[in-house]
C-alpha cells in the first residue's frame, strides 16, 4: 500500500489523477491538497470537492493551498480547462459532498510528513509547485522523511505554455527549482512522457463501456478536453498529464526513467520555466529521474480498471 498526498489544481486531467488514486486498491490517499494553477484556488477547490464525491471518497480531507506563485502573478489555463477549470460535455457535476478543512495545506504537509513513519509517504504534486517549496522551506526536516516526490510538471524537450515550459513549471519556477534543488528523490513526469497518453476515441469508449457514473464522468471529460485541445494546441486528442505521475507510484514498470539532475531556467527572456534535464550525467549518482517512456495499454488499463472499481 502506497501512502500519497495528491497536490493538485483540477483541471481535467487532475480529475482523472484523482479517480486513479481513489480507485486503485494499492494507493492509501491520505489527503487532497490544492494549488492555484489550471484556475484559481477557489475553483480547483471546489472541483476537487466535487471529483471526491463522484468517486465515492467522502473521507479523504481537502486541504486549500496557496493562491499565487511565489513572485510570479496569477497565471491560469482556462482556454484548455475552461471557465470553471472543469468544463464537462454531457454530465451534470453534483454539488460537493466533501467539505475544506480549515488547516492551511502547507502546514498538513509538514504535520502529516512529521507524523507518518519516515519513507511511506510520496508527493504527487500534479499543479505548480508552491505548496511543496513553501512547505520545505517552512520544515526542511521533511526531505529526509519523503519516500519519493513524483511530479508532473516540467519537459526536457518542447514546452506548451511556451516553446521551453511547460504550463506547471511555468507558473512557478522558483517554486520548482526549490523542489529540484533538494535532495530527495524526484521523478518528473514531463511532457515527453504524458503526450504519450492520448485519450483517443477508442480510450473513450473503454469509459463509456463501463456503464457507471464514474465512467460516465471521465467521458464527459475526455470530450470537453478534446474540443479545448484541439482548439488551443491542435491535438486531434488530448493528453491525459496527471495520472501518469500516479501510476508511476502505483506501478513503476509502467514508466521508463532515465537518471538525470534537474534545473529550472528562472532569468531567460524566452526560457523562463524551462526543465533542464542533464543527461551527459547519466551515470553519475543523483537523487532526480526523467520519465522518458510509457506502456500506453497497461497505463489506460490500470486507469479503467480503477474508475470500474468506484462505480
Amino acid at each position: 500500500m502506497r501512502k500519497i498526498i495528491l497536490d493538485c489544481d483540477p483541471g481535467h486531467d487532475d480529475a482523472v489523477a484523482i479517480l486513479l488514486a481513489a480507485g486503485n486498491p494499492d494507493v492509501e490517499l491520505l489527503g487532497l491538497t490544492t494549488i492555484g494553477g489550471n484556475h484559481t484556488i477557489d475553483k480547483v477547490t471546489h472541483n476537487a470537492r466535487q471529483v471526491l464525491t463522484i468517486a465515492g471518497a467522502l473521507d479523504v480531507p481537502v486541504y486549500r493551498g496557496a493562491s499565487r506563485p511565489l513572485i510570479n502573478g496569477v497565471v491560469t489555463a482556462e482556454d484548455i480547462h475552461g471557465d470553471s477549470g472543469m468544463e464537462i460535455h454531457g454530465y451534470d457535476l453534483p454539488e460537493p459532498a466533501v467539505g475544506v478543512e480549515d488547516e492551511h495545506a502547507v502546514r498538513w504537509i509538514v504535520d502529516t510528513l512529521m507524523r507518518e513513519e519516515p519513507g511511506t509517504v510520496t508527493l504527487v504534486p500534479t499543479g505548480p509547485l508552491t505548496n511543496i517549496a513553501l512547505a520545505v522551506r517552512m520544515e526542511p526536516r521533511i526531505v529526509s522523511r519523503v519516500r519519493e516526490v513524483v511530479l508532473m510538471g516540467g519537459a526536457y524537450g518542447t514546452g506548451n505554455i511556451t516553446a521551453s515550459a511547460e504550463f506547471n513549471t511555468f507558473v512557478d519556477p522558483e517554486a520548482a527549482a526549490i523542489v529540484f534543488g533538494e535532495d530527495w528523490p524526484v521523478v518528473m513526469v514531463g511532457l515527453d512522457l504524458t503526450h504519450q497518453a492520448l485519450a483517443t476515441p477508442e480510450v473513450e469508449s473503454r469509459f463509456a463501456a463501463l456503464g457507471t457514473s464514474a465512467g460516465d464522468f471521465v467521458v464527459g471529460l475526455i470530450d470537453a478536453f478534446r474540443r479545448n485541445y484541439k482548439d488551443a494546441q491542435d491535438f486531434d486528442n488530448p493528453p491525459v498529464h496527471d495520472p501518469c505521475a500516479v501510476a508511476y507510484v502505483i506501478d513503476p514498470s509502467l514508466i521508463e526513467t532515465v537518471p538525470a539532475p534537474l534545473s529550472v531556467e528562472l532569468a531567460g527572456t524566452l526560457t523562463r520555466g524551462r526543465t533542464v534535464a542533464d543527461f551527459r550525467a547519466s551515470n553519475a549518482p543523483c537523487t532526480s529521474s526523467v520519465a522518458t517512456r510509457l506502456d500506453v495499454d497497461r497505463f489506460w488499463d490500470l486507469v479503467v480498471d480503477a474508475v470500474q472499481r468506484l462505480g
